[in-house]
This record gives structure tokens, sequence and C-alpha cells, in this order.
């Protein structure tokens, strides 16, 4: 699944980014471009899971 992450523009996002949905899903793999502000999850979570810990990490997703 795609989200768009308007605040994600550095490494050190994507650090957070990672972590977050990570803590939902350990085994989740995450790709990101922060110039596209843009991550694309493979991952067994439902989407509103992800977004849930995205938003509480300090990343609220738009569509994708």
């Amino acid at each position: 699944m795609r989200f768009h992450l308007e605040d994600m523009t550095c490494g050190g996002c994507v650090r957070g980014v990672t972590r977050a949905i990570q803590s939902v899903d350990p085994g989740a793999k995450v790709e990101a471009d922060p110039p596209s502000r843009t991550v694309e999850v493979t991952t067994t979570a439902t989407r509103e899971q992800i977004e849930a810990a995205l938003a509480e990490a300090g990343f609220p997703s738009g569509a994708g």
C-alpha cells in the first residue's frame, strides 16, 4: 500500500516512519522516497493500523 506523507522530508523522517510502521508489523517492508514524500509498505497490517501508527508518530497520511 502507498501513502503520501507531506511531513516526511529527510532520512530522519524515514527512520521515524519506518519505526512507526514496524511497531504495528515488525516484518513490514518499507520503501520511502522523501523527495516525492511517498512511502510504499508491504505489510500484513491493515491500512487503518498503519495510518494510526503514522499519525501517532507525527506523519499523518494523505491519499497515496
